[in-house]
């Protein structure tokens, strides 16, 4: 099992890495020659690069975060297929350990897409060249969605954030409420697989937890709404 253990940290760390690209910081130093962090609320996401940069800049930084966690999907799927898979007793064994299940192979290949999952999120919201700060991790998070849910999953996902964005006005009540669903998604398509249950949950909370300041200005009542100029 320690083999299986190991490939899944390294999984880990390959995503975490991969999310950690801080995709508004360069596009808002290389094309724009300035800091996104210096800007708005100086949070490195789409929302504040579509208001510091404009549409183009913005929808750009949206497309390459979404790309990572694209890419760590995929990853995550060479992992779940083709590497853990060749150790069969050591796979057998973990599964038995963390649950059991009749298809072990299905078992760890949800448990690598939830890693990935994890992995990107994590080292987006915590960036590790920009002083453990990142942004909010939800493009990123959209994008291993496709690959940890499926299209299905991901659409529904979205469908929740769009709804309450265009009924509100708020992107982080959309936001919030999409990383809130995100466990009960897990419950769904990982039934029977609390490892990935599990780490699906930590990445909704985490997700929420990034939106602490949004939660307080929506408390308050000062959160700026779709087309404000203030902080995002």
């Amino acid at each position: 099992m320690s083999t299986v253990l190991g490939q899944l940290a390294l999984l880990l760390v390959i995503s975490f890495l991969l999310g950690s690209i801080p995709w508004g910081v360069i596009i808002s130093r290389v094309f724009y020659h300035t800091d996104l962090r210096e800007h708005g609320s100086g949070n490195i996401g789409t929302t504040n690069a579509i208001r510091t940069m404009g549409k183009v800049g913005g929808y750009a930084v949206f497309v390459l975060d979404f790309g990572k966690g694209i890419v760590a999907g995929l990853i995550a799927a060479v992992f779940g297929t083709q590497v853990l898979p060749g150790n069969v007793l050591a796979v057998v064994e973990f599964v038995q350990t963390f649950g059991g299940s009749p298809n072990p192979f299905l078992y760890i290949e949800q448990v690598c897409l939830a890693v990935a999952f994890l992995g990107c999120t994590m080292g987006h919201i915590f960036c590790p060249w920009l002083g453990f700060r990142g942004g909010k991790g939800i493009a990123v998070a959209v994008g291993c969605l496709f690959s940890t849910f499926g299209p299905v999953g991901a659409l529904l996902e979205i469908a929740i954030f769009a709804v309450l964005v265009v009924a509100t006005k708020y992107v982080s009540v959309g936001s919030i409420a999409a990383a809130a669903a995100c466990p009960l998604f897990a419950l769904y398509f990982f039934w029977g697989n609390p490892v990935a249950f599990v780490l699906c949950l930590l990445v909704g909370l985490t997700v929420v937890w990034a939106h602490r300041e949004n939660i307080a200005r929506l408390r308050a009542g000062t959160e700026n709404r779709i087309g404000s100029k203030k902080k995002a």
